[in-house]
């Protein structure tokens, strides 16, 4: 033990753990040097996103810092990517699940743990750590999970209100390049072998999940709401405002006993190093959640407030992560009463009477929506909301009398009348400032056929009134007295969804707004310790990140094209000396008049370097439409020296499913 009462620790870089099916697992473990004769408990993060070059930055800030306490920080490569051998079929599989159960009894039978396990992650890390608690493998004792989600047909990146999330192409693209990298040569004699194994059974996963445009079992599996009870494990919970997964953190407090929930200002990071600021201190609140529940040491942790908010102060729209104003709520729900608001005539929200709106925007409505998920890489979040407003049918209220705090999930109740069989509409809850400048504060989409059920999709009638609710995502903010708040309605969300097969128009005849609002909060209400970590990660920089966003309109042909290129930059670890880089490229092209125009592009280069051993991949991937019939293809690279040496194509048709 030092002065300070820290212990002092021990890196290992790839500590074996093997399957009962004989794979080999890779892990990265920091530990006390003693943690022999004097055992920790271990906490296992199990990923696809490479240990060695890929989660480095976030894990030398955290890991190290935990260990030091007392901790065994246990970094596991999933079967199929990174050090580690076997090879990955999808997201969530149950073979994953059974590789962490096993895992987690592993860890807790050494002879340097103390047989009590955590899990912990975010997005990935933070879904699997759920789905491992609702196996209840007995060591697991508690878990923290970060940027997740509790359904994951409605609330990942696959399926939003029944609508086919454009995510879908993206992040299938992302996997399709992370999981095609080579293991280190350092670290496996047989890494030419690995690797051509791992290219030869790399999926496709945009095909696998266009083949389920229904709730069906296949979403069913891994989504922990399906039965909330079987969760025994204690539960930390936490979320940011700016990410696309904002409802995981209600949906456990309000379902699981004793969950606790943290939701910030921030994008898809880990909150002591994310953006928007402030962050906050979450190893220290990591380690009283472990100290509680993995040694029995009372750190009050059970007597936190249910869901602990960071209410947003209104702010002006702009797509780059500037700092929040804000104060820190702490209550026992993540939701205020809820007040209605009707949808009244002339575009006054709030006012009583009749209205009767026709609503058919052009396909390129919702340029100013943002990425689904931010992750703090240039200009990501909504921009100012009035561009999008033009192609819209928009109430607004009347100049707040008094500041409104928003929190919860806000809902807009309509009745809308369709003249087409299958149709979508988009909802945004906007902050209208004096000057006329619009902050969107949340949003929701609802593909119609879903309006019931999104296990049994149905047609709309064509013409006929129906009454239908679109739910909105949660959120915390507020509109300063002398402000406005306004409800945007559009039948088009491009790029964030994909349209429908025809342009359709609908005729709202009535609705109201139920907005959930709390007392106001006059000071902060919870205080968080400030950011800490370690050093973080030792690199040499050899390309500087670069991000690049454009939309072009061809005047000509009428086309519009969105281009999204993020170069994550070049580095060499200076420990160990593995050389990693990448640049991902998307590409979104459509029509204003035409939804069978749509077009998604993407093409990933990935880079891994060791010594006079260059390898790389290079992922490409489309998605377009007709009426009846998604059509996807990919194509796979990989080069060794710069010389190609492995090459596959693939191709799909999938038929729409009232989607």
């Amino acid at each position: 033990m030092s002065e300070q009462g820290l212990r002092e620790i021990i890196d290992i870089p790839d500590l074996g753990i093997v399957m009962s099916d004989g794979v080999r697992l890779s892990a990265r473990v920091w530990m006390p040097v003693d943690a022999g004769e004097d055992p920790v408990p271990a906490v296992l993060e199990h990923l696809p996103y490479r240990k060695r070059d890929g989660t480095c930055a976030r894990d030398e800030i955290s890991h190290p810092w935990m260990a030091a306490r007392g901790y065994a920080m246990v970094r596991v490569d999933m079967r199929g990517n990174g050090d580690s051998y076997g090879h990955m079929e999808d997201e969530y599989t149950q073979q994953e699940l059974e590789d962490a159960c096993e895992v987690i009894h592993w860890l807790a039978a050494q002879d340097w743990c103390s047989g009590t396990v955590g899990m912990q992650g975010i997005s990935w890390g933070g879904f699997n750590c759920l789905q491992t608690a609702y196996l209840q493998p007995e060591p697991l004792k508690a878990v923290i999970s970060i940027c997740s989600t509790v359904d994951r047909f409605a609330d990942d990146i696959h399926y939003k209100g029944g609508c086919l999330l454009n995510e879908n192409l993206a992040w299938s693209s992302t996997m399709w390049a992370y999981s095609s990298r080579p293991p280190d040569p350092a670290l496996r004699e047989d890494w030419r072998e690995i690797w051509m194994e791992r290219l030869k059974c790399e999926p496709f996963l945009i095909a696998n999940w266009l083949k389920h445009q229904r709730r069906d079992t296949f979403w069913m599996h891994g989504s922990v709401c399906e039965d909330f009870s079987r969760i025994k494990a204690k539960v930390l919970a936490i979320g940011g405002w700016a990410d696309g997964y904002k409802n995981a953190v209600p949906a456990l407090i309000e379902n699981i006993e004793g969950a606790k929930g943290i939701s910030g200002p921030w994008v898809h990071l880990y909150p002591h190093i994310a953006t928007p600021e402030p962050r906050i201190g979450f190893l220290q609140e990591a380690k009283r959640w472990w100290d509680k529940w993995l040694k029995g040491i009372e750190t009050g942790v059970e007597s936190d407030p249910a869901f602990r908010g960071y209410l947003m102060e209104g702010y002006r729209p702009s797509r780059f992560n500037a700092p929040r104003e804000g104060v820190w709520l702490a209550d026992a729900t993540s939701s205020g009463e809820m007040c209605e608001y009707p949808l009244g005539p002339d575009g006054r929200l709030g006012s009583e009477g009749e209205t009767h709106v026709e609503i058919a925007s052009p396909q390129h409505c919702g340029l100013g929506g943002g990425e689904y998920y931010a992750i703090g890489r240039g200009p990501e979040l909504s921009d100012d909301q009035r561009v999008d407003d033009l192609y819209s049918a928009v109430w607004t209220g009347p100049a707040l009398a008094r500041s409104v705090d928003i929190m919860g999930r806000p809902k807009l109740r309509l009745t809308l009348a369709s003249e087409t069989a299958q149709g979508q509409v988009c909802v945004r809850l906007n902050h209208v400032h004096p000057d006329g400048a619009s902050t969107r504060i949340s949003f929701g989409v609802l593909n119609l056929t879903h309006r019931e059920s999104s296990a049994a999709p149905e047609e709309m009638p064509i013409g006929k009134p129906v009454e239908l609710e679109i739910e909105l995502d949660h959120i915390a903010y507020r509109v300063p007295e002398g402000h406005r708040i306004a409800v945007a309605v559009s039948t088009a969300y491009w790029p964030l969804i994909w349209p429908s097969p025809e342009a359709g128009r609908v005729t709202v005849s009535g609705g109201a707004l139920r907005l959930p609002e709390r007392a106001l909060a006059v000071a902060d209400e919870w205080s968080f310790e400030e950011a800490t970590g370690a050093d973080g990660w030792q690199t040499e920089e050899l390309r500087a990140p670069r991000n690049e966003k454009r939309e072009i309109t061809d005047h000509e042909t009428g086309l519009i094209t969105l281009i999204i290129n993020d170069d994550f930059g070049k580095r060499r670890d200076n420990a160990h000396g593995l050389v990693s880089g990448g640049v991902s490229r998307e590409t979104w092209v459509i029509h204003p008049d035409d939804p069978l125009s749509a077009r998604g592009s993407t093409h990933w280069t990935e880079e891994t370097e060791r010594g006079d051993i260059i390898l790389r991949t290079e992922t490409y991937a489309e998605m377009k439409s007709d009426r009846d019939t998604f059509y996807v293809s990919g194509r796979l690279e990989a080069y060794e020296n710069n010389v190609l040496i492995y090459a596959r194509d693939v191709e799909e048709a999938i038929a729409r499913d009232m989607m």
